[in-house]
Protein backbone atom coordinates (compact mmCIF):
# COMPACT_ATOMS: atom_id res chain seq x y z
CA UNK A 1 0.00 0.00 0.00
CA UNK A 2 1.72 3.19 -1.17
CA UNK A 3 1.06 6.37 -2.95
CA UNK A 4 -1.16 6.75 -5.84
CA UNK A 5 0.74 7.47 -9.93
CA UNK A 6 -0.87 10.77 -10.57
CA UNK A 7 -2.56 8.77 -13.51
CA UNK A 8 -3.77 5.29 -13.80
CA UNK A 9 -6.05 3.50 -16.72
CA UNK A 10 -8.68 2.72 -13.96
CA UNK A 11 -9.68 3.78 -10.68
CA UNK A 12 -11.69 1.72 -8.29
CA UNK A 13 -13.34 3.67 -4.95
CA UNK A 14 -13.70 1.38 -2.53
CA UNK A 15 -11.71 -2.25 -1.28
CA UNK A 16 -14.90 -4.16 -0.60
CA UNK A 17 -16.66 -6.81 -2.37
CA UNK A 18 -17.27 -5.78 -5.74
CA UNK A 19 -14.21 -3.51 -5.24
CA UNK A 20 -11.94 -6.40 -4.78
CA UNK A 21 -13.00 -8.46 -7.38
CA UNK A 22 -12.47 -5.79 -10.39
CA UNK A 23 -9.00 -4.91 -8.90
CA UNK A 24 -8.12 -8.08 -9.65
CA UNK A 25 -9.92 -9.10 -12.59
CA UNK A 26 -8.93 -5.67 -14.18
CA UNK A 27 -5.39 -5.99 -13.35
CA UNK A 28 -5.23 -9.76 -14.32
CA UNK A 29 -3.69 -9.73 -18.32
CA UNK A 30 -1.16 -7.31 -16.92
CA UNK A 31 -1.88 -4.27 -19.69
CA UNK A 32 -4.10 -2.31 -17.10
CA UNK A 33 -2.72 -0.21 -13.90
CA UNK A 34 -5.31 -0.31 -11.07
CA UNK A 35 -5.96 2.32 -8.12
CA UNK A 36 -7.65 1.43 -5.33
CA UNK A 37 -8.51 3.95 -2.84
CA UNK A 38 -10.23 2.48 0.34
CA UNK A 39 -10.94 4.68 3.37
CA UNK A 40 -10.50 2.31 5.77
CA UNK A 41 -6.96 0.28 6.54
CA UNK A 42 -5.39 -2.76 7.27
CA UNK A 43 -7.59 -6.19 7.96
CA UNK A 44 -4.69 -7.90 10.02
CA UNK A 45 -6.47 -8.55 12.90
CA UNK A 46 -7.15 -12.28 14.20
CA UNK A 47 -10.93 -10.15 15.53
CA UNK A 48 -11.16 -10.17 11.57
CA UNK A 49 -9.51 -13.49 10.35
CA UNK A 50 -10.63 -15.51 13.11
CA UNK A 51 -14.70 -16.56 11.77
CA UNK A 52 -16.25 -16.86 15.52
CA UNK A 53 -15.21 -13.78 16.36
CA UNK A 54 -17.41 -11.88 13.79
CA UNK A 55 -19.22 -9.73 16.27
CA UNK A 56 -15.97 -8.00 17.28
CA UNK A 57 -15.20 -5.76 14.14
CA UNK A 58 -18.62 -5.68 13.24
CA UNK A 59 -19.23 -3.87 16.52
CA UNK A 60 -15.56 -1.94 15.83
CA UNK A 61 -15.44 1.77 14.92
CA UNK A 62 -11.90 1.14 13.77
CA UNK A 63 -13.25 -1.46 10.98
CA UNK A 64 -17.29 -0.10 10.74
CA UNK A 65 -18.14 3.09 9.64
CA UNK A 66 -20.59 2.80 12.82
CA UNK A 67 -23.67 4.28 10.78
CA UNK A 68 -27.49 4.69 12.39
CA UNK A 69 -30.49 4.80 10.35
CA UNK A 70 -32.96 7.68 10.80
CA UNK A 71 -35.65 7.29 13.36
CA UNK A 72 -38.13 4.50 12.24
CA UNK A 73 -41.55 5.84 12.72
CA UNK A 74 -42.86 2.18 12.46
CA UNK A 75 -40.52 0.67 14.84
CA UNK A 76 -41.04 2.96 18.05
CA UNK A 77 -38.94 5.62 16.60
CA UNK A 78 -36.32 3.43 17.08
CA UNK A 79 -32.86 4.16 15.11
CA UNK A 80 -31.13 0.87 14.03
CA UNK A 81 -27.24 -0.13 13.60
CA UNK A 82 -26.14 0.04 9.60
CA UNK A 83 -22.81 -1.62 9.70
CA UNK A 84 -20.44 -1.09 6.69
CA UNK A 85 -16.87 -1.88 6.27
CA UNK A 86 -13.70 0.28 6.82
CA UNK A 87 -11.39 -1.62 6.17
CA UNK A 88 -9.61 -3.59 3.41
CA UNK A 89 -12.04 -6.37 2.33
CA UNK A 90 -14.91 -3.77 3.21
CA UNK A 91 -18.08 -5.44 4.36
CA UNK A 92 -17.05 -9.12 3.67
CA UNK A 93 -14.13 -8.62 6.19
CA UNK A 94 -17.03 -7.63 8.95
CA UNK A 95 -19.85 -9.95 8.00
CA UNK A 96 -21.02 -13.05 9.02
CA UNK A 97 -19.36 -15.19 6.17
CA UNK A 98 -22.19 -16.46 4.85
CA UNK A 99 -22.75 -17.44 1.15
CA UNK A 100 -26.16 -17.51 -0.12
CA UNK A 101 -26.19 -16.36 -3.75
CA UNK A 102 -30.08 -15.85 -3.84
CA UNK A 103 -32.78 -17.63 -5.86
CA UNK A 104 -32.91 -17.94 -9.44
CA UNK A 105 -36.05 -16.17 -9.82
CA UNK A 106 -34.45 -13.25 -7.91
CA UNK A 107 -32.30 -12.71 -11.49
CA UNK A 108 -34.94 -13.34 -13.51
CA UNK A 109 -36.99 -10.65 -11.90
CA UNK A 110 -34.38 -7.97 -12.22
CA UNK A 111 -34.11 -8.93 -15.90
CA UNK A 112 -37.64 -7.83 -16.02
CA UNK A 113 -37.23 -4.25 -14.27
CA UNK A 114 -35.00 -3.53 -16.95
CA UNK A 115 -31.45 -5.16 -16.17
CA UNK A 116 -31.22 -6.81 -19.31
CA UNK A 117 -28.29 -9.25 -19.38
CA UNK A 118 -28.85 -10.29 -15.56
CA UNK A 119 -31.24 -12.93 -15.61
CA UNK A 120 -30.57 -15.99 -14.03
CA UNK A 121 -28.55 -17.35 -17.43
CA UNK A 122 -25.82 -15.12 -17.48
CA UNK A 123 -25.73 -14.29 -13.44
CA UNK A 124 -24.94 -18.13 -12.89
CA UNK A 125 -21.83 -18.78 -14.40
CA UNK A 126 -20.50 -15.77 -12.96
CA UNK A 127 -21.44 -17.41 -9.43
CA UNK A 128 -19.54 -20.28 -10.87
CA UNK A 129 -16.09 -18.31 -12.07
CA UNK A 130 -16.06 -16.81 -8.50
CA UNK A 131 -16.15 -19.96 -6.56
CA UNK A 132 -14.06 -22.83 -5.34
CA UNK A 133 -16.63 -25.01 -3.47
CA UNK A 134 -14.70 -27.54 -0.93
CA UNK A 135 -16.76 -30.12 -1.78
CA UNK A 136 -15.92 -29.49 -5.92
CA UNK A 137 -17.96 -28.21 -8.18
CA UNK A 138 -21.07 -29.15 -10.71
CA UNK A 139 -23.85 -27.34 -12.83
CA UNK A 140 -24.36 -24.63 -9.83
CA UNK A 141 -21.05 -24.46 -8.48
CA UNK A 142 -17.82 -23.50 -8.66
CA UNK A 143 -14.48 -25.56 -8.59
CA UNK A 144 -11.51 -23.35 -9.53
CA UNK A 145 -12.42 -19.64 -8.19
CA UNK A 146 -10.87 -17.47 -6.46
CA UNK A 147 -13.54 -17.19 -3.87
CA UNK A 148 -13.31 -20.55 -1.19
CA UNK A 149 -16.71 -22.18 0.24
CA UNK A 150 -17.40 -24.55 3.04
CA UNK A 151 -19.58 -26.21 5.14
CA UNK A 152 -19.40 -26.24 8.95
CA UNK A 153 -19.21 -29.72 10.27
CA UNK A 154 -22.66 -29.92 11.98
CA UNK A 155 -20.80 -31.35 14.86
CA UNK A 156 -23.59 -30.11 17.74
CA UNK A 157 -26.86 -32.25 17.48
CA UNK A 158 -29.09 -28.52 17.31
CA UNK A 159 -27.75 -27.74 13.82
CA UNK A 160 -29.45 -31.62 12.87
CA UNK A 161 -32.41 -31.10 14.96
CA UNK A 162 -33.17 -28.07 13.41
CA UNK A 163 -33.02 -29.66 9.96
CA UNK A 164 -34.76 -32.37 11.42
CA UNK A 165 -38.04 -30.37 12.99
CA UNK A 166 -38.65 -28.45 9.74
CA UNK A 167 -38.80 -31.92 7.91
CA UNK A 168 -41.24 -33.22 10.52
CA UNK A 169 -43.25 -29.52 9.82
CA UNK A 170 -43.71 -31.01 5.85
CA UNK A 171 -41.04 -28.93 4.60
CA UNK A 172 -37.80 -30.59 2.29
CA UNK A 173 -34.32 -31.26 3.00
CA UNK A 174 -32.64 -29.54 0.03
CA UNK A 175 -28.40 -31.06 -0.71
CA UNK A 176 -27.66 -27.63 -1.38
CA UNK A 177 -29.53 -23.99 -0.88
CA UNK A 178 -26.97 -22.59 -3.81
CA UNK A 179 -27.80 -25.12 -6.59
CA UNK A 180 -30.41 -26.49 -7.82
CA UNK A 181 -33.30 -26.12 -5.29
CA UNK A 182 -32.84 -23.35 -2.59
CA UNK A 183 -36.24 -23.72 -1.04
CA UNK A 184 -35.92 -26.06 2.07
CA UNK A 185 -33.42 -26.96 4.68
CA UNK A 186 -29.83 -27.70 4.85
CA UNK A 187 -26.93 -26.97 5.23
CA UNK A 188 -25.27 -23.54 5.05
CA UNK A 189 -22.32 -22.00 3.00
CA UNK A 190 -19.54 -20.14 4.46
CA UNK A 191 -16.86 -17.90 3.25
CA UNK A 192 -13.82 -20.01 5.14
CA UNK A 193 -11.39 -21.43 4.07
CA UNK A 194 -8.79 -23.63 6.58
CA UNK A 195 -10.56 -22.46 9.28
CA UNK A 196 -9.90 -18.82 8.10
CA UNK A 197 -12.28 -15.90 6.78
CA UNK A 198 -12.04 -15.88 3.29
CA UNK A 199 -13.14 -12.09 2.84
CA UNK A 200 -12.71 -10.64 -1.02
CA UNK A 201 -9.35 -9.09 0.30
CA UNK A 202 -8.24 -12.81 0.35
CA UNK A 203 -9.27 -14.06 -2.25
CA UNK A 204 -8.91 -11.47 -4.34
CA UNK A 205 -7.19 -8.40 -3.97
CA UNK A 206 -4.10 -9.48 -1.73
CA UNK A 207 -2.91 -11.82 -4.85
CA UNK A 208 -3.67 -8.40 -7.28
CA UNK A 209 -1.51 -6.82 -5.11
CA UNK A 210 1.42 -8.92 -5.56
CA UNK A 211 1.07 -7.39 -9.33
CA UNK A 212 3.27 -4.60 -10.12
CA UNK A 213 0.66 -2.89 -12.29
CA UNK A 214 -1.93 -2.27 -9.02
CA UNK A 215 -1.41 0.07 -5.91
CA UNK A 216 -3.83 0.20 -2.81
CA UNK A 217 -3.76 3.28 -0.94
CA UNK A 218 -5.73 2.89 2.46
CA UNK A 219 -7.13 5.48 5.10
CA UNK A 220 -8.28 7.41 1.52
CA UNK A 221 -11.65 8.98 1.36
CA UNK A 222 -12.65 10.38 -1.55
CA UNK A 223 -13.89 13.26 -1.30
CA UNK A 224 -15.55 13.70 -5.15
CA UNK A 225 -15.44 13.20 -8.44
CA UNK A 226 -13.82 14.74 -11.24
CA UNK A 227 -15.10 15.41 -14.84
CA UNK A 228 -13.98 17.20 -17.87
CA UNK A 229 -16.79 17.82 -20.19
CA UNK A 230 -19.20 15.27 -18.91
CA UNK A 231 -16.46 12.75 -18.52
CA UNK A 232 -15.35 11.27 -15.11
CA UNK A 233 -11.83 11.69 -15.27
CA UNK A 234 -10.53 11.25 -11.90
CA UNK A 235 -11.15 11.10 -8.12
CA UNK A 236 -10.11 13.73 -5.75
CA UNK A 237 -9.45 12.32 -2.27
CA UNK A 238 -7.74 12.69 1.21
CA UNK A 239 -5.55 10.19 3.33
CA UNK A 240 -5.80 10.72 7.35
CA UNK A 241 -8.76 12.11 7.81
CA UNK A 242 -10.85 15.28 7.30
CA UNK A 243 -7.21 17.54 8.24
CA UNK A 244 -5.24 15.97 4.94
CA UNK A 245 -4.22 17.34 1.83
CA UNK A 246 -6.59 16.80 -1.10
CA UNK A 247 -5.24 14.97 -3.72
CA UNK A 248 -6.31 13.64 -7.11
CA UNK A 249 -5.82 10.84 -9.09
CA UNK A 250 -6.59 10.76 -12.90
CA UNK A 251 -8.11 7.78 -15.05
CA UNK A 252 -7.15 7.15 -18.42
CA UNK A 253 -10.07 4.86 -19.09
CA UNK A 254 -12.57 4.46 -16.14
CA UNK A 255 -13.86 5.29 -12.72
CA UNK A 256 -15.44 2.87 -10.99
CA UNK A 257 -17.43 3.47 -7.76
CA UNK A 258 -17.72 -0.01 -5.43
CA UNK A 259 -17.87 2.13 -2.23
CA UNK A 260 -21.38 -0.14 -1.12
CA UNK A 261 -24.91 0.84 -0.78
CA UNK A 262 -24.49 3.84 1.23
CA UNK A 263 -21.21 5.37 0.33
CA UNK A 264 -21.76 5.09 -3.48
CA UNK A 265 -24.44 7.05 -3.87
CA UNK A 266 -23.37 9.49 -1.12
CA UNK A 267 -20.33 10.09 -4.03
CA UNK A 268 -21.92 10.59 -6.62
CA UNK A 269 -24.41 12.93 -5.08
CA UNK A 270 -21.52 15.39 -3.82
CA UNK A 271 -19.85 14.64 -7.17
CA UNK A 272 -22.99 16.55 -8.51
CA UNK A 273 -25.27 13.38 -9.70
CA UNK A 274 -28.48 13.09 -7.99
CA UNK A 275 -31.49 14.29 -7.26
CA UNK A 276 -31.50 17.46 -8.58
CA UNK A 277 -33.53 19.71 -6.06
CA UNK A 278 -31.59 17.71 -2.48
CA UNK A 279 -28.50 18.53 -4.50
CA UNK A 280 -28.84 22.63 -4.78
CA UNK A 281 -30.18 22.73 -0.70
CA UNK A 282 -26.56 21.50 -0.05
CA UNK A 283 -25.35 23.99 -2.64
CA UNK A 284 -23.81 21.68 -5.15
CA UNK A 285 -23.37 22.29 -8.45
CA UNK A 286 -25.99 19.91 -10.49
CA UNK A 287 -23.95 18.11 -13.20
CA UNK A 288 -26.71 15.34 -13.88
CA UNK A 289 -30.55 15.45 -12.33
CA UNK A 290 -30.46 11.60 -11.65
CA UNK A 291 -33.47 11.57 -8.97
CA UNK A 292 -32.82 7.71 -8.61
CA UNK A 293 -29.84 7.83 -6.80
CA UNK A 294 -29.96 6.74 -3.26
CA UNK A 295 -33.48 6.62 -3.77
CA UNK A 296 -34.80 2.85 -3.70
CA UNK A 297 -32.84 1.37 -0.45
CA UNK A 298 -34.32 -1.79 0.80
CA UNK A 299 -32.94 -4.34 3.60
CA UNK A 300 -33.71 -7.29 5.05
CA UNK A 301 -35.30 -7.29 8.87
CA UNK A 302 -35.05 -10.28 11.22
CA UNK A 303 -36.17 -11.19 14.60
CA UNK A 304 -34.05 -13.71 16.98
CA UNK A 305 -37.13 -16.68 17.76
CA UNK A 306 -35.13 -18.25 21.02
CA UNK A 307 -36.06 -21.41 22.70
CA UNK A 308 -34.08 -22.34 26.34
CA UNK A 309 -32.43 -26.10 25.84
CA UNK A 310 -33.38 -28.32 28.27
CA UNK A 311 -29.35 -30.29 27.70
CA UNK A 312 -26.37 -27.95 27.90
CA UNK A 313 -25.40 -28.50 24.18
CA UNK A 314 -25.16 -24.72 23.11
CA UNK A 315 -22.94 -22.52 23.18
CA UNK A 316 -23.31 -20.91 26.39
CA UNK A 317 -20.46 -22.69 27.94
CA UNK A 318 -18.00 -21.72 25.45
CA UNK A 319 -19.28 -17.81 26.02
CA UNK A 320 -17.16 -17.31 29.27
CA UNK A 321 -14.07 -15.86 29.02
CA UNK A 322 -11.68 -18.83 30.20
CA UNK A 323 -13.62 -20.59 27.20
CA UNK A 324 -13.17 -17.74 24.72
CA UNK A 325 -9.28 -17.55 25.54
CA UNK A 326 -9.08 -21.55 24.58
CA UNK A 327 -10.98 -21.36 21.91
CA UNK A 328 -8.87 -18.54 20.63
CA UNK A 329 -5.85 -20.17 21.68
CA UNK A 330 -6.72 -23.08 19.57
CA UNK A 331 -7.46 -21.60 16.17
CA UNK A 332 -4.60 -19.53 16.58
CA UNK A 333 -2.64 -22.56 16.91
CA UNK A 334 -4.32 -25.17 14.93
CA UNK A 335 -6.92 -22.88 13.16
CA UNK A 336 -9.73 -25.39 13.96
CA UNK A 337 -12.46 -25.89 16.67
CA UNK A 338 -15.18 -23.46 17.56
CA UNK A 339 -12.83 -20.50 16.63
CA UNK A 340 -13.00 -21.77 12.85
CA UNK A 341 -17.06 -21.49 12.12
CA UNK A 342 -18.82 -18.52 12.08
CA UNK A 343 -21.70 -21.03 13.54
CA UNK A 344 -24.18 -20.61 11.23
CA UNK A 345 -24.51 -24.12 9.85
CA UNK A 346 -27.83 -24.88 8.89
CA UNK A 347 -30.48 -22.47 7.69
CA UNK A 348 -33.86 -22.83 5.56
CA UNK A 349 -35.75 -21.22 3.16
CA UNK A 350 -39.39 -21.57 2.47
CA UNK A 351 -42.87 -19.14 1.35
CA UNK A 352 -44.99 -17.64 4.09
CA UNK A 353 -48.03 -19.01 2.34
CA UNK A 354 -49.32 -20.32 -0.63
CA UNK A 355 -49.43 -18.19 -3.94
CA UNK A 356 -45.93 -16.83 -3.25
CA UNK A 357 -43.60 -18.23 -6.06
CA UNK A 358 -40.22 -18.27 -4.59
CA UNK A 359 -39.30 -18.39 -0.98
CA UNK A 360 -39.98 -15.00 0.90
CA UNK A 361 -38.38 -16.28 4.24
CA UNK A 362 -35.16 -17.38 5.67
CA UNK A 363 -33.80 -18.91 8.41
CA UNK A 364 -30.32 -18.65 10.01
CA UNK A 365 -30.08 -21.52 12.88
CA UNK A 366 -27.57 -21.09 15.64
CA UNK A 367 -26.95 -23.22 18.63
CA UNK A 368 -27.42 -20.21 20.90
CA UNK A 369 -29.71 -17.31 22.12
CA UNK A 370 -27.13 -14.59 21.61
CA UNK A 371 -27.32 -10.74 20.04
CA UNK A 372 -25.34 -10.39 16.70
CA UNK A 373 -23.26 -7.82 19.22
CA UNK A 374 -22.04 -11.34 20.74
CA UNK A 375 -23.53 -10.33 23.98
CA UNK A 376 -26.25 -13.25 25.46
CA UNK A 377 -29.69 -12.01 26.02
CA UNK A 378 -30.55 -14.80 28.96
CA UNK A 379 -28.00 -16.23 31.03
CA UNK A 380 -28.13 -20.18 30.26
CA UNK A 381 -28.46 -22.37 27.55
CA UNK A 382 -30.28 -21.96 24.41
CA UNK A 383 -30.96 -21.65 21.03
CA UNK A 384 -31.85 -19.59 18.12
CA UNK A 385 -33.05 -18.83 14.49
CA UNK A 386 -32.83 -15.64 13.04
CA UNK A 387 -35.67 -15.14 10.64
CA UNK A 388 -37.41 -12.82 8.39
CA UNK A 389 -39.18 -11.84 5.03
CA UNK A 390 -36.77 -11.35 2.08
CA UNK A 391 -38.78 -8.98 -0.68
CA UNK A 392 -39.92 -6.62 1.45
CA UNK A 393 -41.98 -3.76 -0.35
CA UNK A 394 -41.38 -0.77 1.88
CA UNK A 395 -38.45 1.64 0.51
CA UNK A 396 -36.37 4.31 1.94
CA UNK A 397 -33.12 6.29 1.12
CA UNK A 398 -29.93 7.56 1.46
CA UNK A 399 -29.53 11.27 1.48
CA UNK A 400 -26.87 13.87 2.16
CA UNK A 401 -27.01 15.29 5.60
CA UNK A 402 -23.89 17.59 4.55
CA UNK A 403 -21.89 18.54 1.94
CA UNK A 404 -18.48 17.84 4.52
CA UNK A 405 -17.55 14.49 2.61
CA UNK A 406 -16.59 12.93 6.43
CA UNK A 407 -20.07 13.79 7.78
CA UNK A 408 -22.39 10.65 8.65
CA UNK A 409 -24.86 10.27 6.27
CA UNK A 410 -29.12 10.44 6.71
CA UNK A 411 -30.26 7.01 6.28
CA UNK A 412 -34.09 6.34 6.19
CA UNK A 413 -35.22 2.59 5.78
CA UNK A 414 -39.02 3.24 6.35
CA UNK A 415 -39.30 -0.39 7.36
CA UNK A 416 -42.10 -2.00 7.73
CA UNK A 417 -44.07 0.70 6.57
CA UNK A 418 -45.99 -1.48 3.44
CA UNK A 419 -48.96 -3.88 5.05
CA UNK A 420 -47.96 -6.92 3.37
CA UNK A 421 -44.59 -6.87 5.43
CA UNK A 422 -46.62 -7.02 8.75
CA UNK A 423 -48.06 -9.78 6.92
CA UNK A 424 -45.03 -12.03 6.34
CA UNK A 425 -43.70 -10.83 9.75
CA UNK A 426 -46.59 -12.08 11.49
CA UNK A 427 -46.42 -15.63 9.41
CA UNK A 428 -42.54 -15.92 10.19
CA UNK A 429 -43.54 -16.11 13.74
CA UNK A 430 -46.18 -18.43 13.88
CA UNK A 431 -44.62 -20.82 11.34
CA UNK A 432 -41.08 -20.84 13.14
CA UNK A 433 -42.90 -21.51 16.31
CA UNK A 434 -44.55 -24.91 14.35
CA UNK A 435 -41.23 -25.87 13.48
CA UNK A 436 -39.76 -25.53 17.24
CA UNK A 437 -42.52 -27.42 18.47
CA UNK A 438 -41.88 -30.53 16.30
CA UNK A 439 -40.54 -34.04 18.13
CA UNK A 440 -36.79 -33.43 17.10
CA UNK A 441 -36.23 -30.27 19.32
CA UNK A 442 -38.28 -32.77 21.97
CA UNK A 443 -35.46 -33.41 24.00
CA UNK A 444 -33.72 -29.87 24.03
CA UNK A 445 -36.95 -27.57 24.29
CA UNK A 446 -37.59 -26.19 26.89
CA UNK A 447 -39.76 -22.66 27.48
CA UNK A 448 -39.75 -20.19 24.68
CA UNK A 449 -37.72 -16.86 25.35
CA UNK A 450 -38.69 -14.73 22.99
CA UNK A 451 -41.45 -13.74 21.22
CA UNK A 452 -42.78 -15.64 24.29
CA UNK A 453 -45.80 -17.68 24.79
CA UNK A 454 -48.17 -15.08 25.48
CA UNK A 455 -47.08 -13.52 22.09
CA UNK A 456 -50.15 -15.09 20.15
CA UNK A 457 -52.35 -12.47 18.64
CA UNK A 458 -51.76 -10.15 16.02
CA UNK A 459 -51.82 -7.38 17.60
CA UNK A 460 -48.64 -8.86 20.28
CA UNK A 461 -46.83 -10.24 17.01
CA UNK A 462 -46.88 -6.71 15.54
CA UNK A 463 -45.51 -4.98 19.37
CA UNK A 464 -43.12 -7.38 19.51
CA UNK A 465 -41.92 -6.75 15.97
CA UNK A 466 -41.85 -2.63 16.93
CA UNK A 467 -39.93 -3.16 19.78
CA UNK A 468 -37.34 -6.08 18.78
CA UNK A 469 -37.02 -6.96 14.96
CA UNK A 470 -33.55 -6.08 14.11
CA UNK A 471 -31.97 -5.26 10.25
CA UNK A 472 -29.81 -7.87 8.86
CA UNK A 473 -27.72 -6.23 7.19
CA UNK A 474 -28.30 -6.24 3.98
CA UNK A 475 -28.79 -2.54 2.91
CA UNK A 476 -28.69 -2.38 -1.20
CA UNK A 477 -30.18 -0.85 -4.34
CA UNK A 478 -29.50 2.36 -4.54
CA UNK A 479 -28.11 2.90 -7.52
CA UNK A 480 -30.01 0.50 -9.47
CA UNK A 481 -29.97 -0.93 -13.00
CA UNK A 482 -32.34 0.08 -15.05
CA UNK A 483 -32.79 1.23 -19.00
CA UNK A 484 -31.53 4.35 -19.75
CA UNK A 485 -35.03 5.74 -20.57
CA UNK A 486 -35.80 5.18 -17.45
CA UNK A 487 -35.73 8.29 -14.92
CA UNK A 488 -35.14 6.31 -11.57
CA UNK A 489 -32.66 3.87 -12.91
CA UNK A 490 -29.03 5.13 -12.16
CA UNK A 491 -26.79 3.07 -14.61
CA UNK A 492 -27.51 1.02 -17.49
CA UNK A 493 -27.47 -2.92 -17.64
CA UNK A 494 -23.46 -2.41 -18.49
CA UNK A 495 -23.37 -0.17 -15.00
CA UNK A 496 -22.69 2.84 -16.60
CA UNK A 497 -24.02 5.54 -15.16
CA UNK A 498 -26.68 7.06 -17.10
CA UNK A 499 -25.82 10.47 -18.24
CA UNK A 500 -22.10 9.87 -17.84
CA UNK A 501 -19.06 9.14 -19.87
CA UNK A 502 -16.52 6.87 -18.13
CA UNK A 503 -17.91 6.27 -15.20
CA UNK A 504 -19.28 2.92 -13.44
CA UNK A 505 -20.78 1.81 -10.17
CA UNK A 506 -20.49 -1.55 -9.26
CA UNK A 507 -21.71 -3.04 -5.93
CA UNK A 508 -24.82 -4.05 -4.55
CA UNK A 509 -26.41 -0.92 -4.81
CA UNK A 510 -27.18 -1.71 -8.74
CA UNK A 511 -29.42 -4.38 -7.02
CA UNK A 512 -33.21 -3.15 -8.70
CA UNK A 513 -34.60 -5.20 -5.84
CA UNK A 514 -32.85 -6.98 -3.05
CA UNK A 515 -31.76 -10.78 -3.81
CA UNK A 516 -33.37 -13.99 -1.42
CA UNK A 517 -30.75 -14.09 1.37
CA UNK A 518 -27.78 -12.68 2.54
CA UNK A 519 -25.85 -10.01 0.16
CA UNK A 520 -22.20 -11.10 -0.13
CA UNK A 521 -21.87 -13.78 -2.87
CA UNK A 522 -24.53 -11.25 -5.02
CA UNK A 523 -22.40 -8.57 -4.53
CA UNK A 524 -19.06 -10.92 -5.66
CA UNK A 525 -21.23 -11.99 -8.68
CA UNK A 526 -21.55 -8.32 -9.73
CA UNK A 527 -17.50 -7.32 -9.44
CA UNK A 528 -17.06 -10.51 -11.77
CA UNK A 529 -19.62 -9.66 -14.14
CA UNK A 530 -19.01 -6.06 -14.05
CA UNK A 531 -15.24 -6.21 -14.74
CA UNK A 532 -16.33 -7.88 -18.38
CA UNK A 533 -18.30 -5.23 -19.18
CA UNK A 534 -15.32 -2.87 -18.25
CA UNK A 535 -13.03 -4.77 -20.21
CA UNK A 536 -15.12 -4.75 -23.33
CA UNK A 537 -14.99 -9.22 -23.17
CA UNK A 538 -17.07 -11.13 -24.09
CA UNK A 539 -19.90 -11.98 -21.68
CA UNK A 540 -19.48 -15.77 -19.95
CA UNK A 541 -21.64 -18.09 -22.30
CA UNK A 542 -25.15 -18.21 -20.59
CA UNK A 543 -25.91 -21.15 -18.51
CA UNK A 544 -28.83 -23.83 -19.31
CA UNK A 545 -28.89 -25.30 -15.80
CA UNK A 546 -32.09 -25.27 -14.11
CA UNK A 547 -33.69 -24.78 -11.09
CA UNK A 548 -36.90 -25.30 -8.92
CA UNK A 549 -39.81 -23.69 -8.39
CA UNK A 550 -42.26 -25.33 -6.42
CA UNK A 551 -45.25 -26.85 -9.06
CA UNK A 552 -48.18 -26.35 -6.62
CA UNK A 553 -47.21 -22.56 -5.39
CA UNK A 554 -50.55 -21.39 -5.73
CA UNK A 555 -52.08 -23.34 -3.86
CA UNK A 556 -49.87 -25.06 -1.08
CA UNK A 557 -47.41 -23.06 1.56
CA UNK A 558 -45.44 -26.39 1.34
Amino acid sequence: MANLPETVDFVIVGAGSAGCVMAARLSEDGRHSVAVLEAGGSDRSVFIQMPSALSIPMNSPRYDWGYESEPEPHLNGRRLHVPRGKVLGGSSSINGMVYIRGNALDFEAWEALGAAGWGYRNVLPYFRRAETREEGGDAWRGSEGPLHTSYGKLANPLYRAFIDAAVQAGYAETEDVNGYRQEGFGRMDQTIHRGRRWSAANAYLKPAMRRPNVTVVTSAQATSLMFEAGRAVGVAYRRGGPAGEERIVRARREVIVAAGPIASPLLLMRSGIGPAAHLASFSVPVLRDRPGVGGNLQDHLEFYFQVESREPVTLYSAMKPWSKALIGLRWLLRGDGLGATNHFESCGFIRSRAGVEWPDLQYHFLPAAIDYNGRARVEGHGFQAHVGPMRSKSRGEVRLASADPFAPPSIRFNYMSHEDDWTEMRAAVRLTREIFAQPAFERYRGRELQPGPDVRSDAEIDAFIRARVESAYHPCGTCRIGRPDDPLAVVDPELRVIGVDGLRVADTSVMPVITTGNLNAPAIMIGEKASDHVLGRPLLPASNAEFYVAPDWRMRQR
